[in-house]
């Protein structure tokens, strides 16, 4: 027991800079579309406040280019509500048309809503994830395209931070990934609950680190 425990330690990433190496990292940008960032769609509608989310879009648009540059796995996920609520139990329908700022009709199948936003669309030779719950790993193929591309850390950027970027992170340590999540790319309509889960990741889940220490990780030479 004692030299498979100490087997196990000898395996461990403690630095931020061995965790976030791009030959086995992969960003997962979560929910950036146009129903949840861009005014006048379905989020917007429903009275969410988009300022901070929309803020952050040019640091994820030099973030995004960074990770190409360096061979950083990308993972593009996105929400999707299927038609007539083929993909809604009555428990998650419920929930869903009670919950703040929402509604049971965001990111519809096939609408321009679901759609990812210009500033961050997908390039084609990378990976889209679509989802049906706030966990990017629940009902998809995500684990196990990350786990062929021998993935150790997920960098978890996106929205909402409390809510789909929250279950991402619980999912993926669970799944026995490094997290790490840049406190700065990520956004929630309220504050509060996106440092009560920058807070919580902190002490259970990972590392919290910020846009400017995880590029340095990814570009040594820079510093």
């Amino acid at each position: 027991m004692n030299i498979k425990k100490n087997m196990v330690e000898d395996r461990i990433l403690k630095a931020l800079d061995d965790r976030v190496s791009p030959s086995h990292s992969a960003l997962l940008i979560i929910d950036m579309q146009k129903d949840f960032c861009i005014d006048g769609y379905a989020a917007s509608q429903a009275g969410r406040p988009l300022g901070d989310v929309q803020q952050m879009i040019p640091s994820l648009q030099d973030t995004l280019e960074q990770a190409r540059s360096k061979g950083v796995l990308v993972c593009h996920v996105g929400f999707l509500t299927l038609q007539n609520h083929f993909s809604d139990t009555a428990p998650w329908l419920s929930q869903r048309r009670r919950a703040t700022y929402a509604n049971d009709r965001i990111a519809m199948q096939d609408s321009e809503g679901a759609d990812f936003i210009d500033e961050l669309k997908p390039r084609e030779d990378e990976v889209e994830i679509r989802k049906h719950r706030y966990s990017a790993f629940k009902g998809t193929n995500l684990d196990m395209v990350l786990r062929a591309n021998g993935i150790k850390t997920v960098v978890p950027v996106g929205v909402s931070t409390n809510v789909c970027v929250e279950s991402t992170i619980r999912d993926a340590f669970e799944l026995g990934y490094y997290v790490c999540v840049p406190e700065d790319l990520c956004a929630s309509w309220d504050r509060e609950l996106h440092n009560a889960t920058l807070k919580n990741v902190n002490a259970r889940f990972g590392l919290v680190c910020n846009k400017e220490s995880l590029l340095s990780a990814w570009n040594p030479s820079s510093r």
